[in-house]
């Protein structure tokens, strides 16, 4: 199934030729990010994501000492995708830009440490106080198997 979305103003579009799975992080930069308690993200293989239109970027370290280059519409300035140099195999679609995100189910929450306390989450999915360890975590949570 191919997966389409975009940002706000339309300027930007991109397809997806395969997505298993998303996951809600916590972390205090998504939560800056999507100006909200937490983003959506969902890990694409970097062959399986083809985009278009008016895109600038912004890159920012990470915890783990790398950095992620972060991509958005140089129109709306609508967030798209994230691009981690310590993962190039990988991009991270943000989740809200989907065209249809129930297409693509939540199955993991990561960061708990710093979500908002004052928003449940449900119980019977795997949550990390901070991330995954190692690719294999991060591929069984990604094809919702953690």
């Amino acid at each position: 199934m191919i997966l389409s979305g975009g940002c706000q103003c339309g300027a930007v579009r991109y397809a997806i030729a395969q997505a298993r799975s998303a996951y809600c992080c916590h972390c205090t930069e998504c939560q800056k990010q999507s100006a909200s308690a937490f983003g959506i993200s969902v890990r694409v293989a970097r062959t399986d994501f083809e985009v278009s239109g008016p895109l600038a970027c912004w890159t920012r370290d990470t915890d783990s000492g790398s950095h992620t280059d972060c991509w958005f519409c140089r129109e709306c300035g609508t967030r798209v995708y994230h691009d981690g140099h310590n993962r190039p195999a990988f991009v991270t679609v943000k989740g809200g830009s989907l065209d249809a995100p129930e297409a693509v189910p939540v199955v993991a929450h990561i960061w708990t440490r710093s979500r908002r306390r004052d928003l449940p989450l449900d119980p019977a999915l795997p949550q990390w106080d901070t991330q995954p360890d190692g690719d294999e975590q991060w591929d069984r949570l990604i094809a919702g198997k953690p």
